[in-house]
C-alpha cells in the first residue's frame, strides 16, 4: 500500500487544526521542616486557610498559619515518609467531611471515614468543616424539651431542642454515664445522636459501642472517635466534624444532639499545635483565640425558625476539672459559652448520690421553658426544697436541737434525695417520672423508712401500671397533669400504702 502525498498532508492539516494548547499550572511548595505533627512548607503563595495538602506518602495536611514567607500545616495522619525538600501539592480543597442518614450506627475517624469494619460508607453529602451559624432571625426560642430520662436533670434542669448545656464535673463522676443514659432515652424519639470522643483510650469507646448495641441505641447514633493515639490534628477537628453531622439533620428539619467528650482534651489538643505553630502563647499557655475556637462551634447549635424548616441541634459538652475548681480558664470559658451547666459532685459521687448532680450550682438558663406541663406541676418547688434541705442539713450536723418543722423539711428533703437516685444505663420515661416526683413532693413518703423508698417508688409504680392504667397513659399522651389525674394518683398511693406496709 502506497501513501500519496496530498492524503499525508491532509492528515497533518487536520491534525494541525484539532491541536490545542494545553498546559496545566500545579502549585506545589517544598517541606523545609517537619516534627510533632506540623509541617512548615516554602512556597504555596496562594494557597487558602484550612485548605487541604496533600504530602508524598498520602498523608493530607491541614493550613492553620499563612506566615509572609512560609505555610505552616498540621498533620491529618502519620509523618512518617515525609522529609525535607519534599514536594507538597495543594488539593484546591477546603476540609469537609460526609455527613447523611448513612453515618448513623458507624463508627467514624475526625475524617468521616469508617473504622468499625463494616464496609464503605456510602453519602454525596459533604459538608465544610468550618460553617456559619444561624444567626438571630433564622433562630427561635426553645421551647421543646429533649427527654434524658433522668429524673434529677428532667425535674430540674431540662434540656431543650437547640440548647446548649454543659456537663461538668471531676473524672470519674458519672459525666460520661449521663450522655450514654441520654442516647439511650431517644429510642423512638427521631433525635440523631452524634457523640464525639476526644482524647480517650480506644478500649474506653469500644466499651461505649458495646453497650449502646446492647440498648439497641446505635441505629440512631453517630461515634466520631479521635482517641488519644491520634494526631493533635485529628482531635482539634472532631468535633468539628460532628457538629457538621448534626448540622445536616438540623437543616433537614430534623433534630439531633451533639455530645462533645470532652472539650479540655479539645482545648489541650489546640494548645499543643498552637505552640508547634509558634503562635504567641496566653494564660495557662493557650492561644489567645482559645475562647472563640469553642465558641464558634457551639453557637451552631440551635432551634431553627419554621420557615428553616424547624430543625434543632442540642449541643452537649462536656468539660473536666480538677479538684472540683470550676474557676479555671477553660471551665470559666464554655460556662459562659453554654445556656446552663449540669455540676456533678465528686464528694456526692462517693457518698452514693449518683447521678452525683449539685443542684445548688448547676442551671438551666432555658428553665421551664423546655418542661412539659406535667413536669413542671410535680417539679415546681423541688429544686428549692432540696437546696434548702441541704443548708438545713449542714446545720444539724452541729447537734442543735431542732423545731418540729425543721426536722419535717428534713425528713421530706432526705427521701427527695433518695428519690432521685437513679441506676445508670436506666432512662425512666415522662410518665415513670412523673408519678415518682408527685408521691414525693406531696408528702407520701414522708413516713415510708430512708432505707424503703427506692423500694417503694419501683413497686408503687408496678401497682400504677397495673391497677390504674390510665395515669401514665393520660400523663403520655396529654404531657399534663389534670385535677382528676392527681385525684387518682392520690386514691392509688392510698390504696398502695394500705396494701404494703413500708413503715417498718
Amino acid at each position: 500500500m502506497t501513501l500519496k502525498p496530498e492524503e499525508v498532508s491532509w492528515v497533518i492539516g487536520n491534525e494541525i487544526e484539532k491541536y490545542e494548547e494545553r498546559s496545566e499550572l500545579e502549585s506545589v511548595g517544598r517541606v523545609i521542616q517537619v516534627g510533632d505533627g506540623i509541617a512548615r512548607i516554602w512556597g504555596l503563595d496562594d494557597v487558602m486557610m484550612s485548605e487541604l495538602l496533600e504530602f508524598p506518602n498520602g498523608t493530607l495536611g491541614m493550613v492553620l498559619n499563612l506566615a509572609v514567607d512560609h505555610v505552616g500545616a498540621v498533620l491529618l495522619g502519620s509523618e512518617q515518609g515525609i522529609k525535607e525538600h519534599d514536594v507538597v501539592k495543594r488539593t484546591n480543597k477546603i476540609i469537609s467531611v460526609p455527613v447523611g442518614e448513612a453515618l448513623l450506627g458507624r463508627v467514624v475517624n475526625a475524617l468521616g471515614e469508617p473504622i468499625d469494619g463494616k464496609g464503605k460508607i456510602e453519602t454525596n453529602h459533604f459538608r465544610p468543616l468550618e460553617a456559619r451559624a444561624p444567626n438571630v432571625v433564622e433562630r427561635q426560642p426553645v421551647n421543646e424539651p429533649i427527654q434524658t430520662g433522668v429524673k434529677a436533670i428532667d425535674a430540674m434542669i431540662p434540656i431543650g431542642k437547640g440548647q446548649r448545656e454543659l456537663i461538668i464535673g471531676d473524672r470519674q463522676t458519672g459525666k460520661t454515664t449521663l450522655i450514654l443514659d441520654t442516647i439511650i432515652n431517644q429510642k423512638d424519639k427521631d433525635v440523631a445522636c452524634i457523640y464525639v470522643a476526644i482524647g480517650q483510650k480506644n478500649s474506653t469507646i469500644a466499651k461505649m459501642v458495646a453497650i449502646l448495641e446492647k440498648h439497641d441505641a446505635m441505629k440512631y447514633t453517630t461515634i466520631i472517635a479521635a482517641p488519644a493515639s491520634d494526631p493533635a490534628a485529628l482531635q482539634y477537628i472532631a468535633p468539628y466534624a460532628g457538629v457538621n453531622m448534626g448540622e445536616y439533620f438540623m437543616y433537614n428539619g430534623k433534630h439531633a444532639i451533639c455530645f462533645y467528650d470532652d472539650l479540655t482534651k479539645h482545648a489541650q489538643a489546640y494548645r499543643q499545635m498552637a505552640l508547634l505553630l509558634k503562635r504567641p502563647p496566653g494564660r495557662e499557655a493557650y492561644p489567645g483565640d482559645i475562647f472563640y475556637l469553642h465558641s464558634r462551634l457551639l453557637e451552631r447549635s440551635a432551634k431553627l425558625n419554621d420557615e428553616l424548616g424547624g430543625g434543632s441541634l442540642t449541643g452537649i459538652p462536656v468539660v473536666e476539672t480538677q479538684a472540683n475548681d470550676v474557676a479555671t480558664y477553660i471551665p470559666t470559658n464554655v460556662i459562659s459559652i453554654t445556656d446552663g451547666q449540669i455540676y456533678l459532685e465528686s464528694d456526692l459521687f462517693y457518698a452514693g448520690i449518683r447521678p452525683a448532680i449539685n443542684v445548688g450550682i448547676s442551671a438551666s438558663r432555658v428553665g421551664g421553658k423546655a418542661q412539659t406541663k406535667a413536669m413542671k406541676k410535680v417539679a415546681g418547688s423541688l429544686r428549692l426544697d432540696l437546696a434548702q434541705y441541704r443548708e438545713l442539713a449542714a446545720f444539724a450536723q452541729f447537734g442543735a436541737e431542732l423545731e418540729e418543722t425543721t426536722l419535717a423539711q428534713l425528713r421530706r428533703g432526705e427521701r427527695m434525695v433518695e428519690i432521685l437516685k437513679q441506676d445508670k444505663f436506666n432512662p425512666y420515661p415522662l410518665e415513670k417520672q412523673v408519678v415518682t416526683i408527685y408521691v414525693g413532693s406531696r408528702g407520701y413518703l414522708d413516713d415510708i423508712p430512708v432505707a424503703s423508698v427506692r423500694k417503694f417508688e419501683e413497686e408503687f409504680y408496678h401497682f400504677v401500671e397495673k391497677e390504674y392504667p390510665d395515669i401514665p397513659k393520660t400523663i403520655a399522651n396529654t404531657l399534663d397533669l389534670d385535677p382528676e389525674i392527681m385525684k387518682e394518683l392520690d386514691d392509688a398511693v392510698t390504696q398502695f400504702k394500705k396494701k404494703y406496709d413500708f413503715s417498718t
